[in-house]
Order: structure tokens, then C-alpha cells, then sequence
């Protein structure tokens, strides 16, 4: 590479730039002064004469040597910052000794162009003194990772000509001791009056509070209309306090336990609520929302991220400028928790980027009990952060003016690249990890160290008099904060906003089996097959693709014969159509893991794009279909927390094979399953789970139907395995005309994608709704004696081998929704049938696996007794065999149809 590169350079030109260095070395690019340097000294064996020049100014070797100064306290001039309130200050480096640039004491007096340095000259001393303040004090940062030089040098002008010296007035110097005493004094208030409780308190990082003051009250003049916040447990309660307004009574309420929950559900423990409220700063109003989340660290940050997408979309162009992600972790969390680098791995993606967000991880130097050098391989907690190549500032936790000044600058370097930025406050935590626990029988030396320590908003109060502020003026802001405390302790809780609000005010609670009619008229869905066909002049797909959608028109207007990938698009577009948006998420979602969706065309010539049914969409809406990153657990939490902002919206994703939703089961178990009983937070969303035995093994067969309804109860959701492709139309739609909202878990077919028999009607998707279970019985019903009930796929089977046997006696139920049952339509469907009709519940799953474990009681509580055929109890779904496979799949028709 270098070889080549030397032989593509032309003498002359080269010659030309070497005169010129020779002339003024810093006339040419940082990098050729280097070279031209070190060719100098290579040409005359290392002569020491070149490193002053005739003049006796100093040499190009020295010159180069102090630009590579400036470089090196630029790139690690973090290491020696004094960030560590429990460790002593580093004051050398041995990597950023004066020796190791060819320069000693001697030369600190003599001046150096220093034009890269912002300056025409300066000395040495100066340097080396610009250099230590800027990046050796309270903040150390790290940028010179960063791949853009435009962002790399805007950094630098920002921190070098101040010398990262925050510029804070008297009064801004009170409102930050007024954070810091709010935050602390509250802490001790709530360990008085209310011992023994958890809390997880913030002593030791109060300087968090002034942290998030800061961006709260820069955001109006920057652009910023709402903030999304997303944190664990420690520290809530001081930040909904002290950032959200939340009123003491109602949280020492909430510590009595009379705090009523104001909704039907099961509530949560105090420091995993959310909360929204708006703001007036004096800028401008700002919507604050603090995001619900369950004790599992950094759960809740693909959530926040899709909600802020989703409110951003709202907005229009220029949303991601008006709404801020703002996630706090901890340090522990941040460096172990895989869903961090899921959520990096999304900021610069189209379609799941923010604009950035700004990360604080709040360092309390341990995790539980693990110290950092047993829960990282790195030098600093947020190393991760670096594969965005974006800034990290690390800050000293007592410092609160260095701190609030990071904060400044990272929300001005969001909006100006939109790209993500950290800051990592570096603390203590003063306590264990909650209130009761003895941090002392595993860190006894740093406990020690932290019991004798002052609280920060002590320490800030005494640097804030040794510099002369008014004594009475600081025991005022104390005294006052004291009494609010006391005098909320003695008041009645105020009453809180419970309920849907906002885009969610017409949206009702309670599920309703309504049959919502959800058809469309069929000169509309002959429309828009039309315009889907329609495609831009000089565009050419593939030409199967070309194919296919043709016979999809075609299909269409001859009325039969639509396959499932046929209806699953016109329901997308009926939608559309009537001006709801639909939002499509998952890996290889665009043309479907199994080839049956092909929503986004391509170009063969020139690789372009283009989505057809962008075409049906009217009032405003929008159809989006991302292929995702390869990610399960930060992909779903990230759509749950679209859809908690889009209720009139379809939300959707899709599993490439449902099995591996598994990868989720934290966003499944925790927010989507019981998001509404835990935090009053309802979900649309909809999981498109592929299901169903071919012979593919234990990854690619099941997607764990029993799992999802052993998650369901009091109507939290709606699990369906539609058999026909107009009932997955039907049940598309339905989850947007129905009056309430649930998280609908879809279990959807592989093999009857191209099945001949599993194709519908023009007419099925005309009329009608989601049949909820599907009774396909032979002409005389008196003759029936025997019920095959199933779901999914092994339908066709069981029809096929009943016309093979001329099984007129035979009819075979179909539970097309298997979560809420509907226990009325099956005891109607009994009662139709004669005296003595035996009943089987047949499926591909093993018996402790699919349906059966929860259908069983209410199948015999309808019908009597009810036999099992179906795969023995496994501990794993399926073999791995497909001549195997084949043997037990014909073994269960078989047995179906046995006496």
C-alpha cells in the first residue's frame, strides 16, 4: 500500500511541497511536516543541528516535535486528568513527558508557531500550560477517535481557547448549590423519616442533579420541544423530584403506601414508575417524560429510543432536532450489558437514528459489589461508546461547574452533528446498593474513605464562600428547601393525572370481543392492486419480481386465488389508504425471510428503490419498512416503544424465525406483557412470529407459542395463529378499528406462504372480521362423531388425510385465536353438535409445548374429555432429523384419525 501510494506521487509536485516546507514548515498538512521532518533528519544521521535554524529559532525536529505535543494531549491528555474524587491526581504521564518529543525544560521559553494551537506563536510553557487545563483538570476527554477532522476541531475550538474552563456566573453558582442541596438534602430527609425503606439513593452523584438541570434549561433555546429520559432505580426518586417536578407529598405518599394507583392493575414499586410533565423554563415550555422500566439495567433503552423516533416522525422535518434522548446508566451497566451496543449500533441507522442521544453514566465506581476490574476488560466504563466514534467526557463528580460545563457542550455538539455524545460523571455511591445493605463487608478501605467524606453540596458550599458569596444568602437556599421538605410531609398527595391522554384520550382500556368489521369494498382493493403495480417510469425489478406482482393484480381482479403475501400487503394498504400509518420492523423484513413479501423493490440496473405501497398512503400517512439491524432484545423494545406513541398507528415486528424472539424475552416479559398492570402504559404492537414443523430443527420450527400464554391474563393481549391469508387481513386491520389496544402476537406460517390450498377470496377480504375460530364441518352435521380441534398449519394436513379417508364423520375446529378464548363461541360451537361427539386436540408441538398446556381446561370444560395427539413431552420443540421429522408428523395424522 505505502509502495504504491509513493510510486502515484509526481516528483515535481513533491519537490514543490518540500521547498515550501523548507521555506515555512507550517505552510504544508500536519502530516507532511512530519515527513519532511523525519526525512531531514534521516538524510543528515540524526544531527542535532536540525533542530535550530540559523536564526536560532527552533528547528524543524522541535517544531514537529511540539506539534506531535499538541497531538499526544489531545489523544490521552485524559490520562492524566484528575477525575477520581477517592484517588490521588495523577501529575505525569510518562507518554506525555517533554523527552518523548525530542524536547526538555530548556525549551519552555522558546516560542513555536502554534497555528493548529489557534495562535500565530506561543512558548512551550504556554503550550504545555494550555494543553494541561484544557485536558488534565476535572474533565478529560476523549475525541481524537472521532473519524471527521470538521467535528474534531469544533471540539477544539470550544475547549481549547477556554481551556475547558466553565464560564459560570454568581447566580447560575447559587442555582447549581440549590440543585445540589435539593438533591442531597432530600436523601437524608427520606432516611430520617422513612428508615429501612429502599430508596436507591443518589448520595455520592448529586452532581447528576445539576447535570440534568442544565440540559433541561438549555433545550428550548436549542430547538428541543420534548426530552425523553431513560434510567434505572438509582436516583429516581431525586430526579423526578428535583428534574420532573413530581411533588414531594406524592412521593412521601408513595413511601407511606397510600398512594392509590388510580388504575386497575397490579402498580409497581415506586422507583420503576414513569412520569410526564410540562415544564415552563425560561426559554420556553419543555415536555419531559421519564420512561417506565423494570428493574433489568439498560431494558429500557431501546424503548426510549423508539419512542422519541416515533414522536420525532410526528413532528416532521426537522423532529429530530425538537426531541432529545437522554439515557442515564450506570457504570457496571454500561460496560456489561449487551443492549448498550445494541442501541449504539442504532444511532447512525435510518431507520432507527434519533439524532443522538446523549448519554450519563453515572460511575459509582462499583457495581452491587464488583469492582471494575471484575466487571470490565477496559481502562473506562464507557470504552464501548467508542465504536460511534463520538465524544466522551469524563468529569469529577465534585466538581459541579466542570460538570454542568460538559453538559453544555454535549448538548450543542447533538444538535450541530446529531450524532450521540457521553458524559460519565465519576462518584461514589455513599450507601450499598440500596439503604440496607453494609457496603463495608466487601469494600472496607473505600467505605472508609467514603464515610469520612463531605457530601458534594458541602464541598461546593464552601468553595462557593472561600470565594466570597454571601453566607446568608447560601443558609437561605438551605432553610428553604428544608421547610418545602417538612411542610410536604404534613400535606395530602396531589391528585394525579391517571388515564390515557393526549393521542391516546379516544383510546379505550378495556378489550372487547366487538367482531369489528373490518372488510373492505372490492372496487377499493382493485385500486389499490392497481396503483401498487404502477411503478416509475424506466424502473425495472427483477423480473420474477416483475412476475409476481403481476399475478398478484391479477388475482385480485379475477377474485380468487391471494396468497397470504397478496392479502398481507392489500391489508398494509387499506390502511394506508384511510391514513394510518404502518411502521414494519424486523431482519430481512423488506422482502421476508421466506420470500413472500417483496414490499420494497429494487432496480436491477441501478440498484435504486422503490416501495409500492408508499402509493396507497393518504392523509398524512407513511409506510415504513426497515430491514434491522441484527438484533432481537434492542429491535423489539425499540418498536414497543414506537407503538406506546403511535396508538393510531400499525407497529410492527417480525421475527426472522419466531424462535429467536427468545433473544427478547426481557422486552416480551417485562414491557409488553405487563407494560399496562405495571405502569398504566398500553401497546398496539404487533410480533410477527414465524411458526411451524418442516423438518428445520429446534431453532427453526417453534416459536414458542406456550410461552406467550403462560404471559397472558386478564385480557393483556391477543395471541392468534391465522390459518387463511384473508384472515390475516382481517386481523391486521382489526388491530387498528378495534376501540383498545393490545399487544397482538401473530403466529405466522412458513410452508403455507406457497401452500396451493391456503389462498382466499376477493370476496373473504370484503365482508366480514377475524373469525376467532373457524368450524369446517361436513354437509350433514348430525353425522359428525368425531372433533379434530387444532390451530395453525397441521389444518391442511388433517384435511387432506380426511378426504384421502372419506372421513365424513369428521369435522375440524380451527382456535384461530388462541388468547382471549373465546369460550362463548366454543360453547356455541358444541352445542351444535350431537350427544356424544368425541373431541381431540390435535398439534405439531410437543405436549408439554404449543396450545395444549393452556387449552386443555377450557376445552374440557366445553366438551367433556378431549384427547391428545401431538408430539410426547421434550425438553426441546422439535428433531433435528427430517426423515425423523416426517415419521412423527405422519405418526399424529395417523393417530388423529385413529379409534
Amino acid at each position: 500500500m505505502a509502495k504504491d501510494f509513493i510510486s502515484n506521487l509526481s516528483g515535481p509536485w513533491l519537490e514543490t511541497l518540500y521547498e515550501t516546507w523548507q521555506r515555512d514548515n507550517t505552510a504544508v498538512a500536519e502530516e507532511w511536516q512530519h515527513f519532511f521532518s523525519g526525512f531531514e533528519l534521516g538524510r543528515e544521521g540524526g544531527a542535532p543541528a536540525a533542530t535550530v535554524t540559523a536564526d536560532g529559532g527552533p528547528g524543524p525536529l522541535k517544531q514537529s516535535g511540539v506539534q506531535s505535543l499538541i497531538y499526544r494531549y489531545r489523544n490521552i491528555g485524559h490520562l492524566l486528568a484528575c477525575t477520581d474524587p477517592l484517588s490521588p491526581c495523577l501529575l505525569e504521564h510518562p507518554l506525555l513527558m517533554l523527552s518523548e518529543f525530542g524536547l526538555s525544560n530548556d525549551d519552555l521559553d522558546t516560542t513555536f508557531t502554534a497555528r493548529r494551537f489557534g495562535r500565530q506563536s506561543a512558548t512551550l510553557r504556554e503550550i504545555v500550560a494550555t494543553l494541561r487545563e484544557t485536558y488534565c483538570r476535572e474533565i478529560g476527554v476523549e475525541f481524537m477517535h472521532i473519524q471527521e477532522p470538521a467535528e474534531r476541531q469544533w471540539l477544539i475550538d470550544r475547549m481549547e481557547p477556554r481551556r475547558n474552563k466553565p464560564e459560570v456566573s454568581r447566580d447560575e453558582q447559587l442555582h447549581i448549590l440549590e440543585k445540589l442541596h435539593e438533591a442531597a438534602l432530600f436523601e437524608a430527609f427520606l432516611q430520617r423519616r422513612f428508615p429501612g425503606q429502599k430508596r436507591f439513593s443518589l448520595e455520592g452523584g448529586e452532581v447528576l442533579i445539576p447535570v440534568l438541570d442544565t440540559l433541561r434549561q438549555a433545550c428550548p433555546a436549542a430547538g428541543i420541544s420534548d426530552m425523553v429520559l431513560g434510567m434505572a432505580h438509582r436516583g429516581r426518586l431525586n430526579v423526578l423530584a428535583h428534574i420532573f417536578g413530581k411533588p414531594y407529598e406524592n412521593i412521601f405518599a408513595e413511601f407511606r403506601d397510600t398512594m392509590e394507583f388510580g388504575f386497575l392493575g397490579d402498580g409497581d414499586v415506586k422507583y420503576h414508575k414513569g412520569y410526564s410533565a410540562d415544564i415552563e423554563l425560561p426559554d420556553g415550555r419543555l415536555h419531559l417524560t421519564l420512561t417506565s422500566n423494570p428493574s433489568h439495567l439498560e431494558a429500557v433503552n431501546p424503548v426510549v429510543e423508539g419512542k422519541c423516533r416515533a414522536r420525532q416522525t410526528r413532528y416532521g422535518a426537522g423532529g429530530a432536532q425538537r426531541v432529545l434522548p437522554l439515557l442515564i446508566h450506570g457504570d457496571a451497566a454500561f460496560a456489561g450489558q449487551g443492549s448498550i451496543m445494541e442501541v449504539l449500533n442504532m444511532s447512525q441507522l435510518e431507520g432507527y437514528g434519533t439524532g443522538g442521544t446523549i448519554h450519563v453514566v453515572l460511575n459509582n465506581q462499583i457495581g452491587f459489589t464488583t469492582l471494575p476490574k471484575d466487571a470490565r476488560s477496559t481502562r473506562y466504563a464507557t470504552d464501548v461508546a467508542k465504536m460511534l466514534a463520538c465524544p466522551i467526557f469524563h468529569v469529577q463528580g465534585e466538581a459541579p461547574e466542570s460538570a454542568v460545563h460538559a453538559a453544555r457542550l454535549a448538548l450543542e455538539y447533538r444538535q450541530t452533528f446529531g450524532r450521540d455524545v457521553v458524559i460519565e460523571l465519576i462518584c461514589y455511591r455513599r450507601h450499598g446498593h440500596n439503604e440496607g445493605d453494609e457496603p463495608a463487608f466487601t469494600q472496607p478501605l473505600m467505605y472508609r474513605q467514603i464515610t469520612t467524606r463531605p457530601p458534594v453540596n458541602r464541598i461546593y458550599a464552601d468553595t462557593l464562600a472561600e470565594e466570597g458569596q454571601d453566607a446568608t444568602v447560601v443558609a437561605g437556599i438551605e432553610q428553604d428547601i428544608a421547610n418545602r421538605l417538612d411542610n410536604a410531609l404534613q400535606s395530602e398527595p396531589q391528585p394525579a393525572k391517571i388515564g390515557f391522554h393526549q393521542q391516546w384520550s379516544d383510546i379505550g382500556r378495556d378489550y372487547a370481543a366487538t367482531g369489528t368489521e373490518t372488510g373492505v369494498p372490492a372496487e377499493k382493493l382493485v385500486a389499490l392492486a392497481h396503483a401498487m403495480v404502477e411503478l416509475p417510469p424506466g424502473f425495472a425489478p427483477h423480473a420474477k419480481i416483475l412476475t409476481l406482482i403481476k399475478k398478484r393484480l391479477e388475482a385480485v381482479i379475477s377474485g380468487n386465488g391471494l396468497d397470504w403475501g397478496n392479502a398481507e400487503t392489500l391489508a398494509y394498504a387499506t390502511l394506508l389508504d384511510e391514513g394510518m400509518p404502518v411502521r414494519l420492523s424486523g431482519q430481512d423484513s423488506r422482502r421476508g425471510t421466506f420470500n413472500h413479501r417483496h414490499c420494497v423493490l429494487h432496480d436491477t440496473a441501478t440498484d435504486t428503490s422503490y416501495t409500492p405501497l408508499a402509493a396507497t398512503a393518504r392523509g398524512g400517512a407513511t409506510f415504513q419498512a426497515w430491514d434491522s439491524l441484527l438484533s432481537e432484545f434492542g429491535v423489539l423494545g425499540y418498536e414497543y416503544g414506537y407503538s406506546l406513541e403511535t396508538p393510531g398507528g400499525l407497529v410492527i415486528w417480525e421475527a426472522q424465525f419466531g424462535d429467536f424472539a427468545n433473544g427478547a424475552q426481557v422486552i416480551i416479559d417485562q414491557f409488553i406483557a405487563s407494560g399496562e398492570t405495571k405502569w398504566n402504559r398500553a401497546s398496539g404492537l404487533v410480533m410477527l412470529l414465524p411458526h411451524g414443523y418442516e423438518g428445520q430443527g429446534a431453532e427453526h420450527s417453534s416459536a414458542r407459542i406456550e410461552r406467550y400464554l403462560q404471559l397472558c391474563a386478564r385480557e393483556n393481549m391477543v395471541v392468534a395463529m391465522p390459518s387463511t391469508p384473508a384472515q390475516m387481513f382481517h386481523l391486521l386491520r382489526r388491530q387498528l378499528k378495534q376501540p383498545f389496544r393490545k399487544p397482538l402476537i401473530v403466529f405466522t406460517p412458513k410452508s403455507l406462504l406457497r401452500h396451493p390450498n391456503c389462498v382466499s377470496s376477493l370476496a373473504e377480504l370484503q365482508q366480514g372480521s377475524f373469525r376467532e375460530m373457524i368450524m369446517d364441518s361436513p354437509e350433514a352435521a348430525s353425522g359428525v362423531t368425531r372433533v379434530l380441534a387444532c390451530s395453525g398449519k397441521i389444518y391442511y394436513e388433517l384435511v387432506d388425510e380426511r378426504d384421502r379417508l372419506g372421513r365424513n364423520d369428521t369435522a375440524i375446529l380451527r382456535v384461530e385465536q388462541l388468547y382471549p378464548l373465546r369460550r362463548d363461541l366454543l360453547a356455541e360451537i358444541v352445542g351444535t353438535l350431537p350427544p356424544g361427539v368425541r373431541f381431540t386436540w390435535v398439534q405439531e408441538e410437543p405436549e408439554n409445548m404449543g396450545a395444549w398446556p393452556s387449552l386443555r381446561q377450557h376445552l374440557a370444560e366445553a366438551a367433556g374429555a378431549v384427547r391428545y395427539v401431538g408430539r410426547p413431552e421434550d425438553s426441546c420443540p422439535a428433531v433435528g432429523s427430517h426423515r425423523i421429522h416426517a415419521e412423527e408428523q405422519k405418526a399424529i395424522i395417523n393417530a388423529a384419525f385413529s379409534d
